[in-house]
């Protein structure tokens, strides 16, 4: 997989996007020694267009971008990151460089959380106390959070169901955890039946 620099001036477009949640973080640029670079150290390195030299993002903020998976496009001339990010990765302080507030693939954050929780066995986190107690607990705490749902779904209090929903999915991807069974096998099965 070896990017055609020779297209553009040296130049391609580099678009990262979060590997966890999908969303796109922002858009740089590579020449052949900052793909080089960002291969062998496996965080993100690009050609600074304004700075004429090569620059790791995270360099001066500490936020780095570590690079999970690298797709070339069909013409060879455009790179897609999936990274794992240090912290907010615009300037800005904003998560992302483009200015869209969503909560897709949340559900995938709050899973890694979970995952983290348990495989660090953080003493005072909930997540950990719960997953501890259980198979048994867990799947009783998902029962109760799904009849709390329930009842909240017969008022018309938006605010107090949409808590009750909220702890239902949190509760869930606990239940997930302890099956040893991942959000993304759930969603296969609900894509298969889409068919």
């Amino acid at each position: 997989m070896i990017p055609d620099f020779n297209k553009v001036n040296g130049l391609i477009p580099v678009i990262i996007q979060d590997a966890v949640s999908q969303q796109v973080l922002m858009l740089g640029y590579m020449n052949e020694d900052a793909y080089t670079k960002t291969i062998a150290e496996k965080k993100v390195t690009f050609f600074s267009r304004s700075k004429k030299r090569l620059w790791t993002k995270g360099e001066t903020s500490g936020n780095f971008l570590y690079v999970k998976d690298i797709y070339l496009d069909c013409d060879n001339d455009t790179l897609l990151i999936l990274v794992n990010s240090d912290g907010p990765t615009c300037h800005s302080g904003a998560t992302s460089c483009f200015n869209v507030q969503t909560s897709k693939g949340f559900l995938y954050r709050l899973e890694q959380t979970i995952h983290e929780r348990i495989g660090k066995n953080i003493a005072n986190s909930y997540t950990n106390q719960l997953f501890k107690k259980g198979i048994n607990i867990v799947a009783q705490k998902v029962g109760e959070e799904a009849v709390e749902l329930i009842i909240e779904a017969k008022d018309q209090n938006a605010d107090l169901f949409k808590n009750e929903a909220a702890d239902l999915l949190y509760h869930f991807l606990i239940l997930l955890k302890a099956k040893e069974f991942s959000l993304a096998e759930i969603e296969q099965v609900l894509q298969e039946r889409d068919k």
